[in-house]
């Protein structure tokens, strides 16, 4: 596919014990042959490790000590000769590395030219290819299993059997009304159809919930003043991020943290308490708070549940009504204690509703599969 040879660090940049500089194309054992000595001078040998020294060839100066694997094609990630030299993890090793790659014969690779060139020469499909870049950003175990799937061949198999029974189809009907005179014995199609409909649509539900795993939501924690936003938040990340103090209206701008919800990545927003207020400042935050509720993927309504609904709960639960929303009675820190009417608060989209009490912490594991199941439909 390619009569060119290419070179690039294939690790990630900043300091480690172990960099790659990985090389491919039809040269690539050439160029490694004029950069590599070997502690045994001897040609390198496919599948087999080989230890020496990364040497400029116009000073003969060392300038790594590495470990060099040969890879011949097409028994390779690119189906193409692959070199891929470990050096020493710092920036100045790899790159001198690479220079002196560059310099041999290689060109620079472009981004993702490796699995483009995988594609290509057809060691993965276009699914795998997208696969291989959501292993490689999972950020949580249930995203990465997702991933690694894909990676294997998942989709574009069960892709490949509906287009199998589409196609069966097709040739039927195709030849019913092409050839008539032809005795053909009839057949029910809709069985067949039906099945591979509810096969598109299980895998369009599918890419649904990949999106969210791979990309993940935004959620919205909102409120009144002091009915535990920054508590809640805290107890979520089992970290003091947010400052709790019982002063209402401590916090007066958003915090947005990274978390993982029962495999879900998710940005925790903490916002200041929505009310009615003269002051400048905690005006620009509550007008923060409405942004970054308009903003969410699902939003978290906080009520205490030390005390009945009020005009002031009722008046943020109806800017919610336009997104997926969990209702979370906090400060439930008796479990006898009986919890408030919610009579008045009719929310269409309301996923769940969830007692917890970020004091010591009960329901907040059960909040975070609520968040979940909002999020994924389930």
């Amino acid at each position: 596919m390619y009569d060119d040879t290419i070179a690039a660090i294939a690790t990630p940049p900043g300091e480690g014990g172990v960099g790659i500089v990985r090389i491919s194309g039809a040269a690539a054992g050439a160029v490694a042959a004029r950069i590599f000595r070997p502690l045994r001078p001897g040609p390198l040998r496919p599948y087999r490790l080989r230890y020496g020294h990364v040497i400029d060839p116009a000073s003969g100066a060392t300038v790594d000590e590495v470990l060099v694997a040969y890879m011949r094609a097409p028994r390779s990630f690119t189906r193409e000769d692959v070199v891929e030299i470990s050096c020493h993890g710092g920036p100045q090793p790899l790159q001198a590395t690479l220079s002196l790659a560059l310099a041999a014969g290689a060109r620079l690779a472009r981004p993702g030219e490796f699995t483009l060139r995988a594609f290509l020469n057809g060691r993965i499909d276009l699914s795998q290819a997208e696969a291989t870049l959501d292993v490689i950003r999972a950020r949580t175990d249930a995203g990465l299993a997702l991933a690694q799937a894909q990676l294997g061949g998942w989709l574009a198999r069960e892709v490949r059997a509906t287009r199998a029974a589409l196609l069966e189809c097709l040739a039927y009907v195709t030849v019913v009304v092409d050839f008539p005179e032809d005795e053909v014995e009839p057949q029910d199609l809709g069985p067949q159809l039906r099945a591979a409909l509810a096969r598109v649509e299980q895998l369009l539900a599918g890419a649904a919930q990949g999106i969210i795993y791979r990309q993940g939501a935004r959620v919205a924690i909102v409120g009144r003043p002091n009915v535990g936003k920054s508590s809640l938040l805290n107890a979520l990340l089992r970290v003091e991020r947010a400052i709790v103090t019982p002063i209402p209206g401590t916090t007066r701008d958003t915090l947005e943290e990274s978390a993982n919800l029962a495999g879900i990545p998710v940005a925790l927003i903490d916002t200041a308490g929505i009310h009615e207020s003269t002051d400048p400042v905690e005006q620009l935050g509550i007008e923060r708070a409405r942004a970054a509720l308009a903003g969410a993927d699902l939003a978290l309504l906080v009520l205490d549940a030390q005390q009945p609904l009020t005009p002031g709960d009722l008046a943020i639960a109806g800017l919610t009504l336009a997104k997926p929303t969990i209702v979370v009675w906090n400060k439930c820190d008796d479990p006898a204690q009986p919890l408030p009417s919610l009579a008045g608060l009719d929310h269409p989209q309301c996923r769940a509703t969830v007692a917890t009490s970020a004091r010591s912490g009960a329901g907040v594991d059960a909040l975070a599969r609520a968040v979940a199941g909002a999020l994924l439909g389930s």
